[in-house]
């Protein structure tokens, strides 16, 4: 038996590996993620500079690959440019060999020089976590083994294999093919409670898609975002420092008209109005037209199945999910009017190239509409929608 500094029982190992795993957890999603990738938190050089060595011991992952990698993903996401889309590469592929398909697109210099910048480029990232970026792996089973003997070599593997398995293959797979939605955004990203403890946070991935550049990922009082307690914590001791979170609004109820603080706050919660849109009008006038059906109607579970895809992002639509949707819509004039509602609202954000002037006469002109359809919970809509600003910081 050799000689060892520290001996444990076998659950205790079992602890210290799910400890020094979520530390590299930790690192990911505060360093790689939050900080480097979107800019979404600063973190004290200190703090900073801690994450980076640490994952250089137990990942030999590099910084600006990452992020790279990361960036693109996001610019060319469900696209066969994206990087690890299980709707492009298929689920299984990116599950289990996610880490190959990281480690492919961080080879390619394009993705590096086009979506690296802002990444460390001091001596020591250079000259040794770049230049010898597999050392630190070496070093660290060095050290397992001479703390804990043969079981350091347990502890080493489970940490070699941690963040493959849970970042490049269950966040990049699961997270683009299973869960659920809060936000509709172009792409299939969704919420993977309840995994937060294991994986820091990142499981909102629905979330962070919708809002990228937020340094927190939950948006509803019940999810968890185990990360942004950390941020809380080293916040609270000088360590870390907020830059932007997901924005949030509030309805002046004193309001009755457009502005431009309307728009502003339309605008970059988009996400988040749409959402409202699906809940306070396709959800209420679907059930509305079903209780009018009853269950006894052939057009009823059409009409329920129309409710789940007038719902969903049209470019996300299967072709089968298209004929049913068209067919719902055909025979149902109220819905076909809510739906047709819900594409003008999505046009009016999605246009380039607009002055806020287009903006607000556009929105001014969808509210008059929506409010001159007949429809009661548009209506309402409509006129809450008139009273929102965003929330100050």
């Amino acid at each position: 038996m050799l000689d060892v500094l520290i001996d444990l029982p076998w659950w205790g190992y079992v602890l210290v590996a799910l400890g020094l795993t979520h530390l590299t957890i930790v690192s990911v999603t505060l360093y790689l993620h939050r900080t480097q990738a979107h800019f979404a938190l600063d973190l004290h050089p200190v703090a900073a500079h801690f994450f980076r060595f640490w994952l250089w011991l137990t990942t030999g992952i590099v910084t600006k690959e990452w992020v790279a990698v990361h960036r693109k993903h996001h610019a060319r996401v469900e696209t066969a440019e994206d990087p690890h889309s299980p709707r492009v590469q298929g689920i299984k592929k990116v599950l289990f060999l996610g880490a190959w398909l990281y480690h492919k697109e961080a080879a390619n210099r394009e993705t590096l020089d086009k979506f690296g910048h802002g990444s460390p480029n001091d001596w020591i990232e250079r000259n040794l976590y770049a230049r010898h970026s597999y050392l630190g792996v070496l070093i660290m089973l060095v050290i397992n083994l001479i703390v804990f003997g043969l079981p350091g070599l347990w502890i080493w593997l489970t940490q070699m294999l941690w963040i493959p398995f849970w970042a490049a293959g269950v966040i990049n797979g699961i997270g683009h093919h299973w869960g659920y939605r809060n936000y509709e955004v172009p792409d299939a990203s969704k919420n993977i409670v309840p995994w937060g403890v294991v994986i820091g946070g990142e499981e909102l991935h629905n979330n962070h898609h919708a809002y990228a550049s937020s340094a927190k990922f939950s948006s509803k009082p019940w999810e968890f975002d185990l990360g942004w307690g950390y941020i809380c914590l080293l916040r609270s001791l000088a360590l870390a420092k907020v830059r932007k979170t997901a924005p949030k609004i509030v309805v002046k109820k004193e309001k009755s008209v457009f502005d431009l603080e309307t728009v502003k706050a339309v605008i970059n919660n988009r996400f988040g109005v749409m959402a409202n849109f699906i809940k306070e009008v396709l959800n209420d006038v679907c059930t509305q037209e079903l209780h009018k059906l009853g269950r006894k109607s052939q057009e009823y579970s059409l009409i329920k199945r129309a409710r789940r895809l007038m719902s969903r992002e049209s470019s996300l639509l299967t072709d089968r999910g298209r004929i049913q949707l068209q067919r719902a819509l055909e025979i149902n004039a109220n819905l076909n009017q809510v739906y047709a509602m819900k594409q003008r609202l999505q046009e009016i954000w999605s246009k380039s190239s607009v002055t806020q002037d287009n903006l607000l006469n556009a929105l001014e002109e969808w509210c008059r509409t929506a409010e001159s359809s007949g429809i009661e919970a548009l209506r309402e809509f409509s006129r809450r929608l008139r009273r929102y600003e965003l929330a100050s910081a």
